[in-house]
């Protein structure tokens, strides 16, 4: 073997050791990029420290920022007297008073659940000789035998927000009512339930749709929803005043229409995707756009 070859080959040897370093720094790389695209729990970082970080906390003087405090409140419902000490915690000497201040505390009163029994009296009508029965509006059903013990509106609106308005799933939404409350309620319970308040919440989203069908600009916007693990689109219409949500199979002018209507002469303004239900009530301007296309 010439030593040509021999140069060639160590040259050769020192390029593979070379990619061989070059790709294990790319896969490095590739993982971290990986890994930080994941979403993590505190307290796990998704980088390293900076290297001339600031000083964490607040800062002095004018860079402090807005100062806030908890106000006063206006009203007080318990006057508590805190008395002093017959020694000093300190020393063991004696106490001599000097004045009275006051600290404010508010307070979420203790939750207790209040059970309810709701006598209704029973008849029948002396003509048709159907059953009938007392309503009290503080009732939510008129179910009686095994269906007679229910939640009340108040427990209802609670469970409806958590569930609905701060995405909770049932189970946790049946733990916040027992922990915070000691009302047990299953989450097949709860299911049933706000899908009673849905059923009575229909009227006032027809009205809703009417007053969106009548206003001469909307703005429609769609995102992906997922139904029973399949892909369906949630739909938002939005005018300056209303906003009327709506999922369905589709997303195309069929859908639409189901809510808007066929009327060409509405000015719409469309957002064909968006990222957060608060997109759908942007107005920024109209311009015309056909709703055949």
């Amino acid at each position: 073997m010439g030593q040509e070859t021999s140069e060639k080959i160590a040259r050769l040897e020192r390029e593979i050791d070379e990619l061989k370093k070059e790709n294990e720094r790319l896969r490095r790389l590739l993982e971290e990029a990986l890994r930080s695209a994941k979403r993590q729990a505190a307290p796990f970082s998704r980088q390293g420290p900076k290297a001339h970080a600031q000083k964490p906390g607040r800062k002095a003087d004018c860079q402090y920022g807005q100062q806030c405090r908890r106000p006063i409140p206006r009203s007080v419902d318990e006057v508590i007297d805190v008395l002093l000490p017959g020694r000093c915690p300190h020393c063991g000497g004696g106490v001599q008073e000097r004045g009275i201040v006051s600290q404010y505390q508010t307070e979420i009163p203790e939750p207790r659940v209040k059970r309810i029994e709701f006598r209704i009296q029973m008849g029948c009508c002396r003509r048709c000789r159907r059953r009938v029965q007392g309503r009290h509006p503080r009732q939510t059903s008129d179910a009686i035998g095994s269906a007679a013990s229910q939640l009340g509106p108040r427990a209802l609106a609670l469970a409806t927000q958590l569930n609905k308005g701060l995405g909770l799933p049932y189970g946790k939404t049946a733990a916040v009512l027992e922990e915070a409350f000691g009302l047990r309620v299953s989450r097949g319970g709860l299911c049933q339930a706000i899908a009673r308040v849905a059923h009575k919440g229909e009227p006032t989203y027809q009205a809703l749709l009417e007053q969106i069908r009548g206003s001469p600009s909307v703005t429609p916007a769609e995102t992906g929803w997922k139904v029973g693990g399949k892909l369906w689109w949630m739909w938002a219409f939005s005018t300056a005043q209303v906003t009327v949500y709506a999922i369905q199979l589709g997303r195309g002018f069929e859908q639409s229409a189901r809510v808007l209507g066929a009327d060409e002469s509405r000015v719409i303004t469309p957002i064909f995707h968006i990222r957060t239900l608060k997109d759908a009530t942007v107005m920024s301007r109209f311009v015309p756009w056909s709703n055949k296309g």
